[in-house]
């Protein structure tokens, strides 16, 4: 097994040449439309299963990048450009440039590897569309179509979240031709979208994009339960209740109205799902912590030991984001940490603590549950994670220690929803909220103080957000640290990013500290996208390369 770490990694020290390169392609969007597609029952499954496994797709450019393994990668880029997620320095570190906010402009491979796998992962329901159309007679069929529909609506929701313009202390909105892109998201781009309509597409506005968005779950509402569940890697009618209190939740920003039908949609999920948060056991298991499908989570992703990402030995979920392995990416360098200024915000009695590991001397050192030896466990740094175990708790043997599952959308993400969205126009409501879900997190959970805690914070002396919503977003963090989910908090809600502090955990270059949403988190379209799409171009977001210096 060492022999294969060693073989694999010799190329990632060139990681940051390679990850710079241009590349000019087709136009992304191209990939996604289909005219006149046809097919058998049995291909039109097939085409249902591809939806689940576009997520666990291996080299998507065909150029061996060690960060195109699939959307685990984009979860990963997502916690990597927040505050909350630290790297350790090391050559071996594929994302860097996502840490640093570096080599992400329009003419860079990073741009088009994360562009053009997004559009991979939305032709797979457009092809089922294709197939099939967006109705039917027939329970099971009807079903399929409701499973595509939330599919799609979950990636739009992501793309819109990433690619919508919004302000910044660094950027302006206006281009260089003199457009404004302020809340400004991607084409859409459906199984009707021909080939020509996709060379004049534009950037769909935030209303639009919500009007498609909720057009897909309602369709996904009213079909998706005429048929048995497929599996726990598809979407049922509790995921798309989810995706609704998700949708509802991005747009509250703009509308307002919209946090009340989010707390409505995040209640009818957890009534849906039946199932209550995951226990300390389960959280803290040195075997089966977040590798193990648990009736809490609503949606997950299952890799298993032929997929091609678990065969590679080290381009997988667990090679990143498993720091307890003998083989993989994060033991040979790029540890993912917790941030120590988080870190320190968590209560000694929330067992969740417990899910990194503590600095020598704490009191919780010693404490935490690993199926690494002593001498193992002593060598991981400060902070490192131990939330996401290997397989089983097999530490050396890729094969069993990569084939598990990892979270989508979990229950306790409904609770915290509903928590912010009542906050939002009740605050005293959405703090008893949020207590009663602390209760299965630390039963010595003071609200009051917690508020408190928070009148002293940049955003909130900002006025960007309230110390209510702070604490509620606050617990959000620790929850979901690692799921790829935050950073979508921390863009809507205007919040600041402060790497840079004393004892600070970030490495040399990502030491930044803003007023405000980072202007990264407004992603740009590849260069190529709007070389074939005149409708966007001229419409791009701005370049944030260079706009801030690491302290």
């Amino acid at each position: 097994m060492k022999n294969i770490i060693k073989s694999a990694l010799a190329l990632a020290v060139a990681a940051p040449m390679l990850l710079t390169s241009c590349l000019e392609e087709t136009v992304p969007t191209n990939i996604v439309t289909n005219e006149g597609l046809k097919s058998s029952s049995k291909a039109t499954e097939a085409l249902l299963w591809e939806m689940g496994a576009i997520f666990n797709k291996f080299n998507n450019l065909g150029s061996d990048l060690a960060n195109d393994w699939g959307y685990g990668s984009m979860m990963h880029i997502h916690d990597v450009m927040t505050e909350d997620m630290a790297i350790a320095s090391s050559n071996y570190d594929w994302y860097t440039s996502w840490e640093q906010a570096t080599y992400l402009s329009e003419q860079y491979r990073n741009t088009q590897m994360v562009w053009n796998y997004y559009w991979k992962i939305v032709q797979t329901p457009n092809n089922l569309f294709s197939a099939v159309g967006t109705e039917s007679d027939d329970d099971l069929m009807s079903a399929y179509i409701g499973v595509a529909s939330a599919y799609r609506a979950a990636i739009y929701i992501d793309l819109a979240s990433c690619y919508e313009f919004l302000p910044n202390e660094m950027t302006s909105p206006i281009t260089s031709a003199g457009n404004d892109v302020t809340h400004l998201t991607v084409p859409i781009v459906t199984e009707l979208t021909t080939e020509e309509a996709a060379k004049d597409n534009p950037r769909a506005t935030h209303e639009e994009m919500f009007k498609f968005i909720m057009e897909d779950l309602d369709r996904a509402e009213a079909n998706i339960g005429k048929a048995a569940r497929l599996g726990n890697t598809l979407p049922d009618l509790a995921v798309v209740y989810g995706l609704k209190a998700r949708a509802y939740l991005w747009d509250g920003e703009v509308n307002p109205a919209s946090y009340q039908q989010a707390a409505v949609y995040a209640r009818k999920a957890i009534s849906q799902n039946g199932a209550g948060p995951a226990t300390q056991e389960q959280w803290l298991s040195p075997t089966d912590a977040f590798n193990k499908y648990l009736p809490s989570w609503m949606w997950c992703i299952t890799t298993t030991k032929d997929d091609r990402v678990v065969t590679s030995g080290i381009l997988n979920w667990t090679s990143w984001m498993s720091n307890e392995t003998s083989f993989g990416y994060a033991p040979a360098g790029p540890y993912s940490m917790i941030n120590k200024a988080l870190y320190d915000k968590i209560s000694d009695t929330d067992f969740r603590k417990l899910a990194w590991k503590a600095p020598a001397g704490s009191k919780l050192s010693g404490k935490e549950q690993t199926p690494l030896a002593e001498k193992a466990f002593a060598k991981l740094p400060a902070y490192a994670s131990l939330k996401f175990k290997p397989s089983q708790g097999n530490t050396g043997e890729s094969a069993i220690a990569c084939s598990g599952d990892y979270p989508l959308m979990r229950v306790e993400e409904m609770y915290l929803i509903e928590a912010e969205a009542t906050a939002h126009s009740n605050p005293a409501a959405g703090m008893a909220l949020l207590a009663d879900f602390m209760k299965y997190r630390d039963t010595n959970y003071d609200a009051q103080a917690a508020v408190a805690s928070h009148a002293n914070d940049k955003d909130v002396l900002a006025g960007r957000i309230t110390a209510e919503i702070a604490e509620i977003i606050q617990q959000k963090r620790v929850e979901l640290w690692g799921e790829g989910l935050i950073f979508h908090d921390l863009k809507r809600l205007n919040m600041s990013c402060t790497r840079y502090y004393t004892g600070t955990n970030f490495a040399t270059g990502t030491l930044y500290n803003t007023e405000g949403r980072p202007a990264w988190m407004n992603w740009v379209m590849v260069q190529s996208e709007g070389n074939s799409n005149v409708g966007v171009r001229g419409w791009n977001n701005p370049s944030f390369e260079g706009v801030y210096t690491s302290h």
